[in-house]
């Protein structure tokens, strides 16, 4: 008999629409950030529990970051993806923010072959911590805004956040 821990979730309010998020709850980690139709995003599921203590350092450093006040999320993370969309998540934590990165730049990052730059879009659109674990800030190589799972308008607000993006007039 296999035993699963429940997940715990909340959801807070952004400039994005509510963001769904969950957590272990025996590690306090976040495992996921979403937003309503999202490619891929949570929803809540029957057996899960709602526990908006355990997300009050997410809550703030959200709050903090769309504030314009918090560059650097300082939050225990815990992803469950395989080792090749691990390291792909891994090294989207090292675009800094106010910057932006292509796909093909992530998948040099790696290590992997220009052919991979496919898979590299597959796992950065699998991204479950958006806005976290920045994937908003990967871009195409000719500069254009491809694809971001909760969607091309969403990615603009949060890179016109960060000052990657003038805001439209």
């Amino acid at each position: 008999m296999m035993v699963t821990t429940p997940v715990h979730w909340t959801e807070l309010d952004s400039p994005l629409g509510p963001l769904l998020l969950t957590a272990d709850p025996a590690t306090g980690a976040l495992t996921s950030v979403s937003v309503p139709g999202q490619k891929g995003g949570r929803t809540v599921q029957d057996g899960w529990r709602r526990d908006p203590a355990l997300f009050g350092a997410a809550e703030e450093q959200l709050a903090a970051y769309f504030a314009g006040e918090l560059k650097d999320f300082q939050l225990r993370l815990s992803t469950a993806g395989s080792e090749f969309r691990e390291r792909v998540w891994a090294a989207l934590d090292d675009v800094p923010y106010g910057s932006t990165t292509t796909y093909g730049e992530i998948a040099a990052r790696i290590g992997a072959s220009r052919p991979a730059v496919r898979a590299v879009g597959g796992a950065i659109g699998a991204n479950p911590l958006l806005i976290v674990r920045p994937c908003h800030r990967v871009i195409g190589a000719d500069g254009s805004l491809t694809g971001y799972a909760g969607g091309l308008e969403r990615k603009v607000r949060l890179l016109t956040l960060e000052g990657t993006l003038q805001s439209a007039p």
